[in-house]
């Protein structure tokens, strides 16, 4: 008796146990918070709720550092917005090196208007003397940052920085007259070097076509007036406040402020490809152009940083989980404008985080990306 029941109880033990399996109860996620609910539009393109709890993400999950604002557009329309305990709509963030792409529109502007070429020598007094290696270095040249100047960025050092020595020291009277001035450290074209020196360069060169002057208050209030007219105020963005230097040079590397919503408005009318509202600003070969690899780095095309494989572990932006197509804006210490033409959606973070933070704050931010599928 006891060894025909022995097969019975074994299959009967069997089945408790898969019943136990299937009775287990899958890990609840925390509720989400009224906040990160009301961020999230009606209509933002994607499932609601789980939109929200990725957004509330980048503003309460430990390791990202600080978020202070995140707004997201899709197909041009509100998808979500949230900002940081003492930050809101009104608050003026400062761009860091997104500025730099502002600069590169306003270049191609003046192209458009036929007053600069870009495949001419860089129109730059000092280096047109008869010798000087530097009359070779073109527009494109600085625009994609091969100019060949000896301009180190950052380094272990932060006084020998040539960036801080143009903003902070010796240079930050007449910023673009020091970065013009450094020598010839590899030939014009030859290799990428990422200079926020180089966009003062191209700034000092708009300030050179627009006014006649060397008075500093004229040329400044001709940049000023120039962006304010075919830039800023077609765009509506009425929050823009750009700096200059004391000899009248706009910044164009690194300090303009602007509202968040500012910058999406930027940065989607770029996934528009200049046009805004049915009015082409700027040509859309420029900003095809702006959003093409450079041939020594395929991962910067004009003052912006493209989405591309470069081959190394280290990437500035997210290759291996966001379409090749995506390009941004950055900006120091994690200000960001993600733009995925190819998902219709602008991503705008702006903050402060270092460098590890950086990274794992663009993984969740390519969880935001990631629910927005690909057309």
């Amino acid at each position: 008796m006891t060894m025909r029941l022995a097969p019975l109880i074994a299959i009967l033990a069997s089945a408790s146990s898969l019943a136990s399996c299937s009775d287990t109860t899958p890990v609840q996620e925390p509720p989400l918070s009224e906040a990160a609910l009301a961020a999230v539009t009606d209509d933002p393109g994607a499932a609601r709720r789980p939109l929200a709890r990725e957004i509330d993400d980048l503003f309460t999950k430990e390791g990202l550092g600080e978020t202070r604002a995140v707004l997201l557009l899709h197909e041009g329309e509100l998808a979500a917005e949230r900002y940081a305990p003492g930050y809101d709509a009104d608050t003026r963030f400062i761009s860091w090196s997104m500025a730099k792409t502002v600069t590169a529109v306003m270049i191609g502007m003046l192209v458009a208007d036929g007053r600069l070429e870009l495949d001419e020598p860089a129109p730059v007094a000092s280096w047109q003397r008869p010798g000087d290696a530097r009359s070779e270095i073109t527009l494109r040249h600085l625009l994609q940052m091969r100019s060949g100047l000896d301009h180190t960025e950052a380094g272990p050092v932060p006084v020998e920085s040539s960036e801080v020595r143009m903003l902070f020291l010796d240079g930050r009277d007449d910023m673009a007259g020091w970065a013009e001035e450094q020598p010839l450290e590899a030939e014009p074209g030859e290799r990428f070097e990422y200079s926020s020196n180089t966009t003062v360069i191209l700034a000092d060169i708009a300030a050179g076509i627009l006014s006649e002057s060397d008075d500093p208050e004229d040329r400044r209030q001709a940049v000023a007036d120039y962006l304010a007219a075919r830039l800023f105020e077609p765009l509506g963005m009425s929050s823009v406040v750009p700096e200059f230097d004391a000899s009248g040079t706009l910044i164009g590397g690194s300090l303009m402020h602007a509202t968040a919503r500012d910058w999406a408005r930027f940065a989607d009318f770029l996934r528009n490809k200049g046009s805004y509202r049915g009015a082409q600003l700027v040509p859309r070969q420029w900003i095809e152009q702006m959003v093409s690899p450079s041939p020594k780095s395929p991962h910067y095309g004009f003052q912006t940083w493209l989405n591309r494989p470069t081959g190394e572990s280290e990437h500035p932006l997210i290759p291996e989980r966001a379409p090749g197509s995506l390009f941004a804006m950055i900006g120091h210490m994690g200000q960001y404008a993600l733009v995925s033409p190819s998902q219709r959606v602008t991503l705008v973070r702006l903050g402060h985080s270092d460098a590890p933070q950086r990274r794992a704050m663009l993984q969740q931010a390519a969880d935001v990306l990631e629910l927005y599928p690909q057309s």
